[in-house]
């Protein structure tokens, strides 16, 4: 049986299954009970916030063998709505069906009577879209249909609705949803799913979500098919390019602490991991509204980022004046990042602005007079990002004394570049070298992503900035260069896939008579002889998109049948 999507599999099937919109579920109830229903209705409000299952549910409601404001889902009609195959509930697409033409039919049909049900429903969803012929075609039917006709317009945008369709209308608007109400929805589905999950992963997915629950559940599907049977805080930074929280509190530190060279090292990680730069902004505001709220009132109930412990250690080095300006350059940046081709330089020059203003608002004067000849040891250092990872262990693969003797040792003699080829769910890697550069479909990016290895990938992910030793070396240096501006995205025993923030850069790494040299910078680092490919972030995203799709449809090849093979192995 084909997999179906979890927003499509707990979608409610009666009124007190809908989460949230409280105020639109009593009304239309009440309308129901007392048999006081309107002949057309306006569902208007942001996406994945119920309007078309609150449609199919009144549909339900209103033809119901139990009775008008029943839903048993288990007779005939309430089956074939749920089913989508009722003959009397009619659902059109004005996206797609948006011509004078297509309303013409609709109405043509309106006055026949009911096949199966006592009402006739017509759901017409993104109403909007209609042409302004269409909605004048529309207008005397809607203001007069026939007694056993029943309209349910849904839209995003209402404001784009003609006036005269409106005022035809019973307007219902719906709010996004509160974040308990989706935390409470997706707590449910993860226990009937029966999987392990993790509180602060679900207040994650919400802060995603953005008040949608179908956006809250669509998401949830894609981490746990990239996770398994667990839901982990990790696995949604990995797929989402976040930053977690304890790492966006160490940047607000080093912010605070005026520690340039560490907050640099960050930012330049930051943008050769690809993390999201708008999402990492918004949550620093986030953060410093929390700081603000503790500083103001003591209130922890109101904090949605920070505990008490982690709003309390802001409060030692921050004031309140200096916190507003803080919140004042982020919210400058958000407004600015609309206009801007390229918000990474923006967003650098943005935390450097953190870093420079003092309490007072004004900015830092200059460590030292320029006539003064003392250089020994400068306050604010330029930034050498090489040094800054001395403290951390070093990678498990290599030692420092085993890569220092690896580097001194002469370079093996070279092997012919490798090209990659797919044949029937075999991918070979064969010397020989027809084209200048390499080029990997989306059938061939699917299967190695089907036979990849997570723990390959976060070993890789682990020790990726240990490639920085190697920038200085005479003959793998330009490789070094190249690959620790990459962050590694799939990764099998042979194959290893880098993302790159920027397509020009994965293009050059691609290059034919560059791969050698890449080869040898994983092999040195991480003893593992694997063939690299680059793509761009956009690549990525798209090929994630398409590996969701084909495993909800069940069209992903297993991993078994799927071989990787270098010729002269």
């Amino acid at each position: 049986m084909a997999y179906k999507a979890l927003y499509r599999t707990y979608r409610p099937s009666t009124f007190e299954e809908v989460a949230g919109q409280e105020h639109i579920v009593k009304t239309l109830k009440n309308a129901l009970a007392t048999r006081k229903l309107a002949h057309a209705y306006l569902f208007a409000g942001p996406r994945g916030t119920g309007k078309t299952t609150m449609a199919k549910l009144l549909a339900k409601a209103l033809n119901c063998d139990e009775g008008i404001g029943c839903q048993c889902n288990e007779c005939k009609n309430c089956k074939a709505i749920i089913d989508g195959t009722h003959p009397d509930v009619i659902e059109l697409d004005a996206a797609s069906n948006n011509g004078v033409d297509e309303i013409r039919e609709l109405i043509d049909k309106v006055k026949y009577g009911t096949i199966l049900g006592r009402y006739k429903v017509y759901i017409i969803d993104e109403v909007h879209m209609l042409s302004t012929g269409a909605f004048n075609a529309l207008l005397k039917t809607l203001e007069e249909p026939p007694e056993h006709v029943i309209f349910i317009l849904a839209t995003t945008e209402p404001h784009k609705i003609l006036p005269t369709i409106l005022s035809r209308c019973q307007r219902y608007d719906f709010t996004k949803l509160s974040d308990e109400d989706i935390k409470s929805r997706l707590k449910s589905v993860l226990e009937k799913e029966d999987i392990a999950y993790n509180e602060d992963a679900i207040k994650i997915i919400v802060s995603l979500a953005d008040g949608g629950m179908r956006d809250a559940l669509s998401i949830l599907d894609q981490v746990l098919a990239y996770s398994g049977n667990k839901l982990e805080v990790q696995d949604i930074l990995d797929i989402f390019a976040l930053e977690s929280k304890e790492e966006k509190i160490g940047l607000l530190n080093s912010i605070i602490n005026k520690n340039v060279s560490d907050v640099l090292a960050r930012v330049n990680r930051y943008i050769s991991m690809g993390t999201d730069i708008k999402r990492l902004t918004d949550d620093l505001l986030l953060i410093l509204k929390d700081i603000l709220i503790y500083q103001s009132s003591r209130n922890v109930d109101c904090l949605e980022i920070l505990n008490q412990e982690e709003a309390a250690s802001f409060f030692k080095h921050l004031d309140i004046d200096e916190t507003l300006k803080m919140i004042d350059v982020i919210m400058g940046a958000q407004k600015d990042y609309k206009t801007v081709s390229s918000i990474i330089p923006l967003f650098e020059v943005t935390i450097l602005k953190l870093v420079a203003t003092k309490k007072d608002g004004t900015p830092n004067v200059a460590p030292a007079p320029v006539s003064e000849p003392v250089v020994e040891k400068p306050v604010a250092p330029q930034p050498k990002p090489e040094p800054k990872p001395e403290p951390k262990p070093e990678p498990k693969p290599v030692k420092q004394e085993e890569l220092i003797s690896l580097l001194d040792q002469p370079e093996s003699e070279p092997e012919p570049v490798k090209e990659i080829v797919l044949s029937k769910n075999v991918i070979t890697i064969k010397n020989t070298r027809k084209e200048n550069s390499f080029d990997i479909g989306d059938d061939l990016m699917i299967d190695i992503m089907v036979i990849s290895k997570k723990d390959i990938k976060n070993s890789l992910i682990d020790n990726w900035p240990n490639i920085k030793k190697l920038i200085g070396h005479p003959e793998l240096g330009k490789a070094a260069t190249m690959l620790v501006d990459g962050r590694p995205l799939v990764a099998s025993q042979k194959i290893l896939v880098v993302e790159y923030q920027f397509p020009n850069i994965a293009e050059k790494a691609n290059l034919v008579e560059n791969q050698e040299a890449i080869q040898n910078v994983i092999e040195t680092v991480f003893n593992r002889k694997m063939f690299i490919y680059a793509v761009s972030r956009k690549d990525s995203v798209r090929w994630q998109q398409s590996y969701m799709n084909r495993l909800q449809i069940g069209k992903l090849p297993k991993a078994d049948t799927v071989s990787i093979e270098f010729e002269g192995e």
